[in-house]
């Protein structure tokens, strides 16, 4: 049996896997990015599709502000590597991780692949984006933050999943690099009231056999319909849902980046 994980400065070990993540320093004010809703969605076509498969790929969600969206993320320091351990999820930020150093982390990933043959297990880079109760951060990541809970966005996704929407939750900014995967879930916490999960894609020129696919998967397990990570595209499924993140090889050219979080009642 391995040796359970030592926690180091700049680590923190949660007891109930993505309960939260640091919450990210003060950031200086940025200049607003003109973030501008496509003005051509068809939103009857778009409900009809939803109301058929209880998901929907929509391309093209923004006119305007996704590649400084994604410049943001990709140039962003403050990401934090998730691992669920033996005893709860592992944060590393990147100065712990290079304490740790290379081998070290190939343990850590090791053990992580080894407890997903039987057990949930994820490992990602994230941000937290604060809830729109806890305040807003003024960044390119804030900013879209404060787009999906406007009024303008919550009518249009109300629009296409057919039921009111009250805002935008447990957001997060994801990089998956190679190595990092998340297993089967459906998304259903008891007290979230969660209508539906939203992936919104910001990953140019990504290659399907890269993997990092978002997995829908079929009864009992035996099938799933796979989609490839995007650019300017938003993903929307009906909670409760199983899915997963298929393994990123290590192929990747670079990392696949995604905004994600629920509508709530």
């Amino acid at each position: 049996m391995n040796a359970p994980n030592r926690i180091l400065p700049g680590e923190q070990e949660w007891l109930h896997p993505r309960a939260e993540i640091m919450p990210p320093p003060q950031q200086a004010d940025a200049a607003p990015l003109a973030l501008e809703i496509n003005p051509g969605l068809d939103i009857a076509v778009l409900a009809k599709s939803y109301a058929e498969h209880r998901k929907l790929r929509l391309s093209g969600l923004l006119s305007s502000g996704a590649v400084e969206l994604h410049d943001h993320l990709q140039q962003s320091d403050e990401w934090i590597h998730l691992v669920t351990g033996s005893k709860g999820v592992l944060e590393h930020d990147r100065q712990a991780r290079r304490r740790l150093g290379t081998e070290r982390l190939n343990g850590i990933g090791l053990e992580a692949q080894a407890r997903a043959r039987q057990a949930f297990q994820y490992r990602y880079e994230a941000i937290r984006v604060p809830d729109p109760c806890e305040g807003q951060r003024s960044d390119p990541l804030g900013q879209f933050a404060a787009l999906m809970a406007s009024a303008q966005m919550r009518e249009l996704l109300a629009g296409i999943i057919g039921a009111q929407v009250g805002g935008f939750a447990d957001g997060q900014a994801t990089a998956y690099g190679p190595g990092d995967f998340l297993t089967q879930h459906d998304d259903a916490v008891e007290g979230k009231d969660r209508l539906a999960a939203f992936v919104y894609g910001l990953t140019p020129g990504w290659r399907i056999d890269w993997g990092g696919l978002l997995l829908f998967h079929g009864e009992r397990d035996r099938d799933a319909e796979a989609l490839a990570p995007r650019f300017n595209t938003l993903d929307l499924f009906a909670v409760p849902r199983a899915h997963s993140v298929s393994l990123v090889s290590r192929a990747a050219a670079h990392r696949r980046y995604a905004i994600t979080g629920w509508l709530t009642r």
